[in-house]
């Protein structure tokens, strides 16, 4: 595959970066992300990829648009109302640059839909709203042998981390979280309120952390160092307050039912 002349142009200031070049975009234009939930992470994390030049989108999400949402999910505007908020985010999309690829899902993904949902791509990245539905496409990703990266907002905390529990000594989301929000009274997160330019920092924190493995696997041209080093199983704790990054180191979890079966 070879970048057309507009192409090239279009992505000049990735280009002339050395940490990406031209073996990078194309490799960028080249991924497929599966995109669970379009809301406050999906939303910037989307457009931020999109302008990045992924290839390849599949968006998976079951809600519709709210005037409620318009406060941190960009995205969207007030023509979108009681839309599909993945059809809305595909428009978007094919708007933005009608050169990228798009599938929509308006499903809600569980147990047993999630690796037919999510297929074969580069990467998942979940910006999702509950547990049981991050558990789902955590545990399919591992069966899949598929790269996750995971969002979440908690009032003025952010939590991104790269996910690689299909390979050997490298932990799931199940491991950080473990069984107990399988259940369905944990199905949901509690709404305290959040700040729409803080959840627009940790959409765009995972989508510089997608790009991240998108790199690391695009071969010889990146040494695992810098923008190549995926950064599997290190939990990012983003402080919006204060504002403070923390990193974490996760560990395996030996009885995890997600990837140590």
């Amino acid at each position: 595959m070879i970048l057309p002349p507009e192409r090239l142009s279009r992505f000049a200031r990735h280009i002339i970066l050395p940490e990406v070049g031209g073996a990078g975009q194309l490799a960028l234009a080249q991924a497929h992300v599966v995109l669970v939930g379009c809301g406050g992470i999906g939303s910037p994390a989307l457009q931020y990829l999109a302008a990045a030049g992924i290839g390849r989108f599949t968006l998976i999400d079951d809600d519709v648009v709210e005037d409620s949402n318009l406060q941190r999910q960009t995205i969207f505007s007030t023509a979108d109302l009681g839309k599909s908020k993945a059809q809305a985010a595909a428009d978007w999309v094919k708007r933005f640059d009608p050169a990228l690829s798009v599938t929509v899902h308006q499903a809600r993904i569980t147990a047993e839909n999630a690796a037919t949902l999510i297929g074969q791509p580069t990467l998942v990245l979940d910006g999702c709203d509950n547990f049981a539905t991050r558990l789902a496409v955590s545990d399919a990703c591992v069966a899949l042998g598929t790269a996750l990266t995971s969002a979440a907002v908690g009032r003025f905390q952010g939590q991104i981390a790269n996910f690689a529990g299909h390979l050997p000594g490298q932990p799931c989301y199940r491991c950080y979280v473990g069984d107990a929000f399988d259940a369905q009274d944990c199905d949901t997160c509690a709404a305290d309120g959040v700040l729409g330019a803080f959840v627009g920092m940790v959409g765009t924190f995972a989508a510089m952390h997608a790009i991240r493995i998108v790199m690391a696997q695009a071969g010889a041209s990146f040494d695992g160092t810098g923008l190549g080093d995926p950064q599997w199983g290190k939990l990012m704790l983003l402080d919006g307050l204060a504002p403070a990054l923390r990193p974490i180191s996760l560990v395996k979890d030996p009885a995890c039912k997600g990837c140590s079966g």
